[in-house]
């Protein structure tokens, strides 16, 4: 019989003590010490495998190409690298009703395989009106298990063969083997390593929701992150429509692309090309938007950035932004302010990038002087420019990673003129988009207006 014992887990990072103390020493979090009763075996002697392993050169090794399962989701299929690799566990994590079961509930539905959707936190009922609710897709092989126990789902998982497991969410499994209550650090260790076991053993591809902290990490213990082969953010702004879907990690492809969805009524539509959706281009005598060319991962987007510059009404010069770093701006105005003369420090300086998109990528830096210029001076840019560049301390334009890409982007959306670094080494082949070389923030000032 093994026997049990009692140890103290982080609540925040899944560390282990053997006493409880006030502070964990990981993570340095404070009263995230629970006492949970783990299991504990009898060590088996150490006895030499049958199986014979021997040493063998990497260059000997032959590459085997994953088999993979195509989803209807085009967007999916780009971020997981050409579609589902059989075997896999991928976490998905997001913020509340943000869409996770949405996604992998249009999936079920539309996959024409055998599907095992297990839902700890939802009744049938419920499940089957949002099913409703997603247009006429309908999937005669989706079969539906409402249980939290992980003994259970297992049993009726190898009973049902399916083709595919979606669990949602794991947090709310329980094991019988551990004695504390679901999504404790010890529960989610034990039920995802027993799932990971299941996939691999039966080569089921499963797919796993998790729920994310305060700081936008996904709770439980960081070891979950390691032992799944991929792990998938979805993320967006509630208030607006777009979502954003991004691999944090995959172990069989790249982790720099990216997918973008809309939530409607009838569910969440994918984005083809964002960059036609997120440029509205009725600003024409409007002062202080511009056009940024922007990437997302390795995606190129049009995004508009929209810039108000006012005289502070209330003493205190006010800097707001949304969408975009707001330490960065408040070092654009003070390149402006130094570098090129431009009296900024006594006016308010508001900046939106619209669509509820947010993005650190330094080539908007232009975009973004560009618009509070264009508000400063109270003179509307031209709806058939866009912008492409980093900005040094010193005033300087710097040259961008994959300009190639982002020109061929504002090409093909019918711009007739992009602004850039001159330091950017471009290909000699002709662009049906001019394009406009500027070195520093002043002579970008006169070239512009």
């Amino acid at each position: 019989m093994a026997k049990l014992r009692t140890a103290y887990f982080c609540q925040n990072c899944g560390s282990q003590y053997s006493q409880w103390m006030g502070q964990c020493k990981n993570c340095g979090e404070w009263n995230t010490l629970v006492e949970e009763i783990v299991e504990k075996t009898p060590q088996k002697s150490l006895s030499p495998s049958k199986t014979k392993q021997s040493v063998i050169n990497i260059i000997e090794v032959e590459a085997i190409e994953e088999p993979r399962i195509k989803t209807p989701s085009d967007e999916l299929n780009r971020v997981l690298g050409g579609g589902i690799v059989l075997g896999s566990v991928t976490l998905i994590g997001g913020e509340p009703g943000i869409g996770k079961s949405t996604l992998l509930l249009q999936l079920a539905l539309k996959m024409k395989k055998k599907i095992f959707y297990v839902s700890g936190e939802e009744s049938a009922s419920q499940i089957k009106m949002r099913a409703d609710r997603l247009a006429d897709i309908k999937n005669p092989n989706c079969f539906l298990y409402t249980e939290t126990s992980l003994e259970k789902i297992l049993h009726e998982a190898k009973k049902l063969e399916p083709d595919f497991v979606i669990i949602d969410s794991i947090q709310t499994l329980q094991s019988q083997l551990i004695e504390s209550s679901p999504g404790t650090v010890s529960q989610i260790r034990e039920c995802s390593n027993e799932i990971i076991k299941y996939a691999k053993e039966y080569n089921v591809p499963v797919f796993l929701v998790g729920h994310i902290t305060k700081d936008g990490q996904i709770a439980g213990p960081k070891v979950l992150e390691h032992m799944v082969d991929v792990v998938l953010n979805f993320d967006g702004d509630r208030n607006h429509l777009f979502r954003l879907l991004r691999a944090n990690k995959n172990r069989f492809g790249s982790t720099a692309e990216i997918g973008i969805y809309e939530m409607v009524s009838q569910g969440l539509k994918e984005i083809k090309n964002p960059s036609e959706i997120l440029i509205t281009k009725k600003f024409e005598e409007l002062s202080g938007n511009s056009v940024a060319v922007t990437l997302e991962g390795n995606r190129p987007m049009l995004l508009e950035i929209q810039a108000l510059v006012s005289t502070a009404v209330y003493g205190t010069p006010q800097r707001s932004c949304t969408g975009f770093d707001s330490k960065r701006l408040n070092m654009l105005l003070a390149v402006l302010e130094k570098r090129a003369g431009f009296q900024l420090g006594a006016k308010d300086v508001f900046l939106n990038i619209t669509g509820g998109i947010k993005t650190d990528d330094p080539a908007l830096d232009l975009a973004v002087v560009a618009s509070i210029l264009s508000s400063n001076e109270d003179i509307a840019i031209s709806e058939h420019y866009c912008f492409a560049g980093e900005i040094g301390l010193s005033g300087e334009i710097r040259p961008i990673a994959q300009a190639e890409q982002r020109i061929t982007e504002a090409e093909k959306l019918g711009y007739e003129k992009i602004f850039i670094s001159n330091l950017n080494k471009l290909p000699k082949k002709k662009f049906g988009i001019k394009i406009e070389e500027v070195s520093k923030v002043e002579d970008f000032h006169e070239r512009l207006f």
